[in-house]
C-alpha cells in the first residue's frame, strides 16, 4: 500500500499539501499576531494530586511567567475534569485543593487572573460557535481522544467535543500565547486552526495562538517505571512524589523508587532510566549538572544515593506542603481567589464574546448584558 501511494505520487502531494498548510499557517501567525497585546492562558484540571512532574514541567513556569510581569490567564478546568465520570463531592474538593496547591506553589492572585472554568459560562457558549465551524474527521483525528476513549466502554460525547472547549478556553481571551508540553501541541494547532477559520468567514476576531514549549527535559518518569512519565492518573501512588506528601512518606517513596542492581552512581538515561531519573530530578531541584552530582555520588552506593535526594525533596517540598495546609484551612479565602479571578477572566472575555456573537449573527446583546453582568 506504501509504494501504491508513492507510485501514484498521492503521498507526495500529501507531504506538499501539509507543507503548504504549515506554511500558511506561519504567514497567518506573523500577520495577526502583531495586532494583539500578548496574553498567556492555561489551564489544570482539578482531578488526581499536583506531582513533583506537574511542578518542574508546568506550575514553576507559571510563576515564572508571571513573576516577569506577563500578562497571564490561570484556569482550574472543571468543564474538562467532567469529560470523564467524576464523583461530584472529589471533584468539589479537588477544585479547592487545586487552587490551594497553585498558591502554595507561588501563583500570585494579585499578579494573575486564577479562575475556575465552569464559574464563567462564555466559555460553553464560545464552545458551541466553535463546534458549528469543526467537522467530526477533524476532531477524530486527535490522539487525546484515541488513548482515552480506549478505557471508557460508552464515550460521552464531551470527550469527543474536549478539544473544542480547549480552543474555547484559549480563544474567549484572545490568547496569543500558550504553555504547552509537545503531547497538546496538535490541540493547540486545532485553537489556531478554529481562529484562522472564523477570520476568514467572519472577520478578524482572533489572534493567532502560538506555543510555549514546556521544556521536555523537566518531564520526570515514574519511580517504580523509570521508562514512563510521572502521571497522576497511575493508581500507583508510590510512582511520584505528591506536592503535599508528608516528609516521612516522600522518604520512603524515593528510597522504594526502581534502581537497578548496579551500586555505582552514574547518568546513563538509555541503560540505566532508574538511577538517571532519580540524578534527573537532583539536577532539576538543584540547578546542578548531572556530571556534578554523579562527580559528587562518587563512592557512595544508589541506597545512599537516595537517601541524599530524600533530603533535597523534603527541603524542596515541605514548605510548599505546609503553605498548601494553611490555605486548605481558609476556604473563605480560597472562595474569595476563586470569586475575584472569575469577575476579571469575565470582563475580558464579555467583550470577546459580544463581537463574536455580533459577526455571526446574534443580535440579543442587551440581553446577553443582563444575564452575564
Amino acid at each position: 500500500m506504501f509504494r501504491k501511494l508513492i507510485n501514484n505520487g498521492s503521498y507526495q502531494k500529501r507531504i506538499r499539501f501539509k507543507a503548504l498548510f504549515n506554511q500558511e499557517r506561519k504567514n497567518y501567525c506573523k500577520s495577526a499576531k502583531n495586532s494583539y497585546p500578548k496574553r498567556i492562558f492555561s489551564g489544570i484540571q482539578p482531578t488526581g494530586n499536583v506531582h513533583l512532574g506537574n511542578y518542574l514541567g508546568a506550575i514553576q513556569n507559571w510563576v515564572e511567567l508571571q513573576n516577569s510581569g506577563q500578562n497571564v490567564i490561570w484556569s482550574i478546568v472543571d468543564l474538562h475534569a467532567i469529560t470523564l465520570p467524576q464523583d461530584p463531592k472529589t471533584l468539589e474538593k479537588g477544585i479547592f485543593s487545586m487552587v490551594a496547591t497553585l498558591l502554595a506553589c507561588g501563583v500570585d492572585p494579585e499578579k494573575s487572573i486564577l479562575f475556575q472554568q465552569s464559574t464563567v459560562p462564555l466559555h460553553t457558549e464560545l464552545n458551541w460557535i466553535l463546534s458549528s465551524i469543526t467537522t467530526m474527521p477533524r476532531l477524530s483525528r486527535l490522539p487525546q481522544f484515541k488513548e482515552k476513549s480506549q478505557n471508557v466502554k460508552e464515550v460521552p460525547v464531551a470527550l469527543f467535543n474536549y478539544p473544542i472547549l480547549q480552543a474555547a478556553d484559549i480563544l474567549i481571551y484572545k490568547a496569543t500565547h500558550v504553555p504547552v508540553g509537545e503531547d497538546q501541541i496538535q490541540h493547540l494547532e486545532l485553537s489556531q486552526d478554529l481562529a484562522r477559520k472564523f477570520n476568514q468567514k467572519f472577520g478578524d476576531t482572533f489572534p493567532f495562538p502560538e506555543t510555549i514549549i514546556n521544556d521536555e527535559a523537566k518531564r520526570i518518569k515514574s519511580l517504580r517505571d523509570p521508562t514512563n512519565k510521572m502521571s497522576k492518573s497511575c493508581p500507583d501512588p508510590k510512582s511520584r512524589l505528591d506536592i503535599t506528601d508528608s516528609p516521612d512518606i516522600l522518604l520512603k517513596k524515593v528510597k522504594k523508587s526502581v534502581t537497578d542492581f548496579t551500586s555505582q552512581v552514574t547518568y546513563d538515561p538509555d541503560n540505566r532510566p532508574g538511577i538517571s531519573n532519580l540524578i534527573k530530578i537532583h539536577s532539576l531541584l538543584t540547578g546542578k549538572s548531572t556530571e556534578e552530582i554523579c562527580q559528587e555520588a562518587e563512592g557512595i552506593d544508589t541506597g545512599k544515593y537516595k537517601l541524599i535526594l530524600a533530603d533535597i525533596v523534603i527541603e524542596k517540598l515541605n514548605p510548599i506542603r505546609e503553605r498548601y495546609l494553611q490555605l486548605t484551612a481558609d476556604s473563605q479565602y480560597l472562595e474569595k481567589v476563586l470569586r475575584d479571578g472569575a469577575q476579571k477572566a469575565s470582563e475580558i472575555a464579555i467583550p470577546n464574546l459580544l463581537d463574536v456573537r455580533a459577526k455571526i449573527g446574534f443580535s440579543d446583546k442587551l440581553r446577553f448584558k443582563i444575564v452575564y453582568s
